[in-house]
């Protein structure tokens, strides 16, 4: 598959067998989407064949496409077969009177419904949507009542629905929050068909992956185990090719040195047989790799005061039950403070109701209810939203709108950030409007490396990053020395960064845990 001169692979011949669950990994841009919609038959290849099995799950992107269906029947629609002689059989029941005919199919219906489990099809249905928080009541709504992130976890449950033979999942881990994305590792690792998922999210594919099909080098390559597991053997290979290519130079060097000396000589038979030599030598050359990695380091200017943040009695509702209600905590500089919860709990609110009046914070003012947020000495913030893409104003290009929010940054030093987030040279007057959701990500991570703040609020900073930008988030913010606020749904930030835990709980209350996430998750099961 090509697009133009850009090849994304070539030749490729794979085979993906039952019961191994493989992660489809590569950089941005490297084609795993492309190949996953040739994989489901969305794409044909411009060469070559693919052949499937017949009952593939897969999960759907359009988030749009079932708006008229209940939420249950959506579900049942994974397995076609099924669906469909469901309604064929609805239809006729539904008929004044049935024909001896009506009768013969209703009787051939019957017996496809009970092949695919239609009798316990409702229920086998609601099992997978408890298990991705959709609620009960929710089940017999309309799919058009629902907001996008339970419509992604509607979707997934239709992929999952029915044990089809083969679960191609692109990003099933976007929008769920951690305890929908634990469930979903849970399901996929006692799952017996064969597993081919796209994620951006380390640990689910260590905890889910037995092989990595990892497209680079315009190929595709299958390694055995986890994420991790392909990285350390890819570097390893990689490392004898170019070891195996330095020794093969260094003795061409040293036949056509011989071959220079004698070529003129009585030793001709002698240079003829290192001539062959040398081309029998000829390195290979070596692919090059489509991965780059982004460089992100977190100064500050200056240090915060020892309690850059004291929260007093905090209430915020919106007209309703209290999103948050009386929430006291003291923040001692340094710490990193992971914020948890299921999907529309109050984590971003109470991101917002913390920075709403806080010194170089400059979103729009988040009135709260009661209490008191009082900012410390010399703290200075720098905000990640959610909604990143609203952070960045159109009608300026990525190079000036940097120069606009450090005006005394020289044009190498700005052009030196962007060059860390993988911005190339010319793609500095790229226009902001024009930016995909990775860019315009990594050029709020260049505007918080720009303003060096002592404080870190990051509301979901992984959204639309790759794995290898996600890595380089992860040891950044290990290393920086302010204080962190991070929601993140990414198992392995929170592990190897967070060193307390908050988590809301929906009825208003903040849990305050004084630890680790893994200390964390150790409390909660005892």
């Amino acid at each position: 598959m090509r697009f133009g001169a850009k090849i994304l692979f070539e030749d490729v011949s794979t085979v993906f067998l039952a019961g191994r669950r493989y992660g489809l990994t590569g950089p941005n841009g490297a084609g795993k989407s492309t190949f996953m919609k040739v994989l489901t038959g969305e794409t044909d290849p411009q060469k070559g064949a693919v052949v499937r099995p017949k009952r593939l799950g897969i999960l759907r992107q359009d988030q749009f496409a079932f708006d008229a269906f209940r939420v249950i029947d959506t579900v049942i629609m994974g397995n076609k077969p099924l669906w469909d002689a469901l309604a064929e059989r609805d239809a006729l029941y539904a008929k004044p009177e049935l024909t001896d005919d009506d009768g013969m199919r209703l009787a051939e219906l019957e017996s496809v419904v009970a092949e695919n489990d239609g009798y316990t099809a409702e229920s086998d249905a609601a099992v997978l949507l408890d298990g991705l928080d959709i609620p009960e009541p929710l089940h017999e709504r309309r799919m058009s009542e629902l907001q996008g992130g339970q419509k992604v976890r509607v979707l997934l449950a239709q992929a999952l629905f029915g044990n089809p033979e083969a679960l191609l999942l692109d990003e099933p881990t976007n929008h769920l929050d951690l305890e929908s994305i634990h469930w979903l590792q849970d399901f996929l690792i006692r799952y017996a068909g064969t597993l081919i998922v796209i994620s951006h999210d380390r640990h689910f594919l260590n905890s889910v992956t037995t092989h990595t099909a990892d497209i680079d080098y315009q190929t595709i390559i299958t390694y055995t185990g986890g994420y991790d597991d392909m990285v350390l053997a890819k570097m390893q290979i990689r490392s004898r090719l170019e070891a195996e290519n330095a020794q093969r130079e260094k003795k061409i060097a040293q036949l056509n040195e011989f071959i220079a000396r004698f070529s003129a000589g009585t030793r001709s038979s002698q240079v003829m047989s290192r001539k062959k030599e040398v081309e029998r030598l000829q390195t290979s050359d070596l692919a090059k790799s489509n991965i780059q990695r982004p460089f992100i380091r977190f100064d500050m200017k200056r240090p915060s005061g020892r309690h850059p943040l004291e929260i007093k009695g905090l209430v915020k509702s919106y007209g309703g039950p209290e999103i948050i209600s009386n929430f006291t905590a003291s923040v001692s500089r340094g710490e990193k403070i992971g914020i948890l919860g299921r999907n529309g709990v109050g984590k971003t609110t109470l991101l917002r109701s913390l920075i709403a009046n806080a010194p170089g914070a400059d979103e729009e003012k988040f009135p709260v209810d009661g209490g008191v947020v009082e900012w410390g000495h010399e703290v200075q913030i720098g905000y990640f939203a959610q909604d990143h893409r609203g952070s960045i104003p159109n009608g300026t290009t990525v190079f000036d709108w940097l120069q606009e929010i450090d005006p005394q940054a020289g044009n190498e030093e700005l052009r030196g950030l962007l060059g860390q987030m993988l911005f190339a040279r010319d793609e500095g007057q790229k226009p902001t409007s024009a930016l995909s959701g990775g860019e315009a990500a990594r050029l709020i991570f260049c505007k918080l490396m720009l303003k060096k703040p002592n404080i870190l609020v990051l509301d979901e900073p992984t959204n639309h990053l790759d794995l290898e930008s996600i890595n380089a988030l992860n040891i950044a913010l290990q290393k920086y020395e302010g204080t962190l606020f991070l929601v993140t749904h990414d198992h392995d930030l929170l592990e190897e960064v967070a060193t307390r835990i908050w988590r809301l709980d929906g009825s208003g209350q903040v849990e305050d845990f004084k630890g680790a996430y893994e200390e964390y998750q150790a409390a909660v099961a005892a």
